[in-house]
């Protein structure tokens, strides 16, 4: 492996002299300054393995080089011999305090020269090799956590699998309220890894509709007040399925389902909390959940116009939904016809309705 050392000195004859001791060592390449700026801008596009640089320099001495040095991105563990004085003590402490890892003293010694640069390079040489073994664990860890992340999402798109074998809803359904809901985060200026957590928690919304009777679950028509009441027991089974898990994905997947039937006014179930007491989640699913709904053909209804499902959502703000919810939703109406056209439901028929397609495009 060949070392590049970076050796600064305003003398002429002490750069030959160093750079000719240098090359005595294996695989070592020399490079010289005898201006100092210019060799901090060579050392901002290279990275040396050893620096040594004289104290006494025109312009920017040695402690201002150090200084500058270590303040270079990636350039904080590279050890740095500085030449001095025997009588400059103080300037030692300085230095030190400046990122100084070694001192070579005036006149310099051959022998000590060199054994202080090969002590040097075997520094380097360790924080490199402990820089690589570093990002081959952090590379590891990368690795196993996808591979936790991705049977996580297995496990919750087998979840939303089986409530869609119970439910008249629809995959697509599913598909397009999830990315109706990250567009919505997305605009109100969620992080992104909320996004992504909400594009993958929001199709749990109504897993708890596994627990509902299928006469009342897949009833053709409206539902009387008895059977209401029953349906709405689903939102608390979907919260004490999904609770307790450590997975991010399942506790917000259990506060989606738990809250995205609550109304801004407090009028909704099942707890008739309002306002901003409902989770950010679940005020986002609520508006996706019912404009999709709305706007989607059912055995039991037909399918809303774009124009009445807007309306019913302004009309709604500040009641049913999240004003600012409603707000972000249209300002990305574009968008939305986008996600639209892209997850119809001749398309889910298509793609077989593999949950995968919960993409991060």
């Amino acid at each position: 492996m060949s070392h590049n050392v970076l050796i600064i000195d305003d003398t002429e004859i002490n750069l030959i002299l160093f750079a000719a001791l240098v090359k005595k060592l294996d695989d070592c390449v020399a490079h010289t300054f005898a201006q100092s700026r210019e060799a901090l801008a060579w050392a901002q596009q290279h990275v040396p393995d050893l620096v040594i640089v004289d104290y006494m320099m025109p312009d920017l001495d040695g402690l201002e080089f150090i200084r500058l040095m270590r303040e270079i991105p990636g350039r904080d563990g590279v050890p740095i011999v500085m030449i001095t004085a025997n009588d400059q003590k103080q300037l030692r402490y300085r230095a030190l305090d400046m990122g100084a890892n070694d001192f070579l003293t005036k006149p310099v010694d051959k022998v000590e020269f060199l054994a202080r640069t090969r002590n040097m390079l075997l520094v380097s040489d360790a924080r490199k090799q402990l820089s690589d073994r570093a990002a081959w664990l952090a590379n590891e860890v990368r690795k196993a956590t996808a591979e936790i992340v991705s049977r996580e999402r297995e496990t919750v798109f087998r979840l939303c699998k089986a409530a869609e074998y119970r439910d008249p809803e629809t995959g697509a359904h599913i598909l397009r309220m999830a990315h109706y809901s990250r567009l919505i985060a997305r605009e109100m200026g969620l992080p992104v890894e909320q996004q992504e957590l909400l594009l993958e928690a929001a199709p749990m919304h109504d897993i708890g509709k596994v627990g509902i009777a299928d006469k009342i679950l897949l009833k053709p028509g409206r539902l009387d007040e008895d059977e209401f009441e029953v349906m709405k027991h689903h939102a608390i089974y979907g919260y004490e399925l999904l609770q307790g898990s450590s997975s991010r994905v399942l506790q917000a997947g259990a506060e989606i389902a738990r809250g995205h039937h609550e109304k801004f006014d407090g009028s909704g179930y099942p707890s008739g909390i309002g306002g901003t007491e409902i989770p950010i989640f679940s005020r986002i699913v609520a508006v996706a959940d019912v404009f999709d709904a709305l706007t989607s053909e059912r055995p039991y209804k037909k399918a809303w116009t774009l124009e009445a499902s807007v309306d019913f959502l302004v009309a709604g703000s500040g009641r049913h939904f999240d004003p600012q919810c409603v707000q972000a939703f249209l300002n990305v109406w574009d968008e939305v016809l986008d996600i639209r056209a892209r997850y119809s439901e001749e398309e889910a028929q298509l793609d077989g309705m593999d949950y995968p397609m919960l993409d991060a495009t």
